[in-house]
């Protein structure tokens, strides 16, 4: 998952993570649910070592329960407090692959021993869902696939899972200073899961989302087969750009394609209280942000601070201040914004900036996957007890609405929370609703992420229903059949599937909320790649062949599988499968 990262407010601001033909698929859920009293470490252990290319290799990076090292692996990645408590479920085994063949044993093994799965690239799931699962389990944490290579002259890049999106941005600016990529604010998400959810950030009015950006993908199956975009088909990659790649297979890598961005571009950041006609300037925004320029965007941070209800302007332009005045000057002279507010700099210091990180730290923090600044105007940290959701606006809310809204804010609860309006249009609303998974396209003005802190477990329950009282308040003012939400901003309150079967029908609760008619051509897929349904979470795509014994050749009983035709697997002179080259 994952997209903007998990950051606290002390300052109360975010600126913005294969079967044998002849089975039951009942007996494999039920294998998994009674796994505890019969699995064995050791046997599993066997299997990687019999299936990696490397035996030898693959014991380094396997952690199991009794390892002194499980912990730290486990947490490293964990941005949500709420999922390292100590009844939260723990893998058995932790497995960090550092190349194809160990993914692929993972998931033989898995299959074998009655294992699910989960994926973890960079642990900013909302809900848990990449690093906690109900039944017995292993993680495949991509963190060691993090290899990025940069053409600046074809003006892609290749990004391995595992990257974060701050390194991402690293090594492309240590590329050229003119090109970036479309995606999320937070240093350290990762790559793979943001990339497969959508993927949204300052530029996506010119550009769309990361997903959007994407010109082929490296991913591994239920049946351990490495896929690239001619081989898995149109269909397969289609899904897994914008529909969640945990259900679908291991995402191992991406290739994006970079955008432009000029030499300079301008950062302005102004706060209004209420005091300042906050209200009347954030209802005026509504009418205008999803038009301006699509080299414009403005974000609204909605927040307390020292007690106090605020709207917080945050914006970046691509080109000079003496280009953006007389834009707002004519757009929106609401804001009152002046010279002094602006401040220019390159578009890699602009992504820093919007990270938390002051002007004049070293870029080399946007390399630090464990940073603890991120998001945040003054001190922060990405790792906190959090819960988030997503809206999406069709018609600017009423003015007389937003003091329902202040009146949440001013609960005990709400004091560490926000509420984030993104502003839609430019590219977004060029793009078809089906074009990739993600359907929330023309006719949104502007989305809405939600969320929530806290300090200790204790408190959980009263902030989550803090945040489900507002919104709840927030119903009339949002899209509606259905109520549009965001992957990357899991929220399991819109549905789930049963551990066990989980028929279209119930998933579509919670899918069409997600995908709206998207969610029919994600289970043709699902059904298509994965019929047994191996790859599943509480929120993956089900298929739809599911309780049926297949006992014929799956050329004849099921849709048609992606080629199997796979690239060959001899390395490079950079130690990577020559099929997965970044040349």
């Amino acid at each position: 998952m994952k997209s903007s990262c998990t950051s606290i407010i002390p300052f109360a601001f975010i600126l913005l993570l294969s079967y044998d033909c002849c089975v039951t698929f009942a007996n494999i859920h039920a294998t998994s649910s009674v796994l505890d009293d019969h699995y064995d470490d050791n046997l599993f252990l066997d299997c990687l070592s019999m299936h990696s290319d490397n035996a030898s290799s693959i014991s380094e990076v396997i952690y199991t329960k009794s390892h002194s090292s499980y912990s730290s692996v486990l947490n490293f990645s964990i941005q949500n407090f709420r999922f390292s408590t100590p009844n939260t479920p723990k893998p058995q085994v932790i497995v960090t692959p550092s190349d194809v063949s160990q993914i692929q044993a993972a998931i033989k093994c898995s299959q074998k021993h009655g294992l699910e799965v989960r994926i973890r690239s960079g642990g900013h799931d909302f809900e848990g869902l990449s690093f906690v699962s109900e039944v017995p389990f292993v993680i495949i944490d991509l963190l060691n696939l993090s290899e990025i290579s940069v053409d600046a002259e074809e003006q892609t890049a290749w990004v391995q899972a595992g990257a974060t999106l701050g390194q991402l941005y690293y090594r492309i600016a240590e590329k050229s200073k003119n090109l970036g990529f479309s995606g999320g604010l937070c240093p350290t998400v990762g790559a793979g899961g943001h990339i497969s959810g959508g993927g949204y950030g300052v530029m996506l009015r010119k550009f769309g989302l990361a997903a959007d950006n994407i010109v082929d993908a490296h991913l591994i199956d239920a049946k351990g087969r490495f896929l690239d975009r001619k081989s898995m088909g149109e269909d397969l990659f289609w899904a897994i750009r914008g529909g969640g790649g945990a259900s679908f297979g291991v995402i191992v890598a991406w290739k994006v394609r970079l955008v432009t961005v000029p030499s300079t571009v301008t950062r302005f950041l102004v706060t209004r209280s209420l005091d300042q006609n906050a209200t009347e300037i954030v209802h005026k925004w509504q009418y205008v942000a999803h038009k301006f320029h699509e080299d414009l965007f403005i974000e609204v941070t909605l927040s307390r601070v020292n007690s106090m209800m605020v709207a917080i302007f945050s914006s970046v332009f691509l080109g000079g201040v003496d280009r953006l005045l007389p834009m707002m000057q004519e757009s929106f002279p609401e804001l009152g914004l002046t010279k002094e507010d602006c401040t220019e700099m390159s578009w890699i210091e602009s992504v820093q900036n919007l990270a938390g990180f002051e002007k004049g730290q070293s870029l080399d923090l946007l390399l630090d996957r464990d940073s603890q600044s991120n998001g945040v105007v003054v001190n922060g940290t990405t790792k906190a007890f959090f819960k988030g959701k997503a809206d999406y606006v069709k018609e600017p809310i009423p003015v007389n609405a937003f003091e329902g809204i202040y009146d949440n804010f001013n609960e005990e609860e709400g004091q560490i929370a926000f509420m984030v309006l993104v502003p839609y249009g430019g590219k977004m609303s060029e793009i078809s609703e089906s074009e990739t998974p993600y359907p929330h396209r023309a006719g949104n003005i502007y989305k809405i992420f939600y969320g929530v802190f806290w300090g200790e477990d204790g408190a959980s329950q009263r902030h989550i229903d803090w945040l489900r009282r507002l919104y709840s308040y927030m119903t009339p003012y949002v899209s509606k059949n259905p109520r549009g939400a965001y992957i990357n901003y899991r929220d399991l309150d819109v549905g789930t599937n049963n551990q066990g079967h989980t028929s279209v029908e119930q998933a579509s609760v919670w899918g069409n909320k997600y995908f709206k008619n998207n969610f029919k051509r994600l289970v043709h897929v699902k059904t298509m790649v994965d019929p047994h349904d191996f790859f599943r979470n509480e929120q993956s795509i089900p298929p739809l062949i599911y309780n049926l014994r297949i006992s014929c050749p799956e050329s004849t009983c099921s849709p048609s599988p992606p080629s199997e035709t796979t690239p060959l697997l001899t390395e490079d002179s950079n130690g990577f499968p020559s099929s997965y080259s970044f040349q």
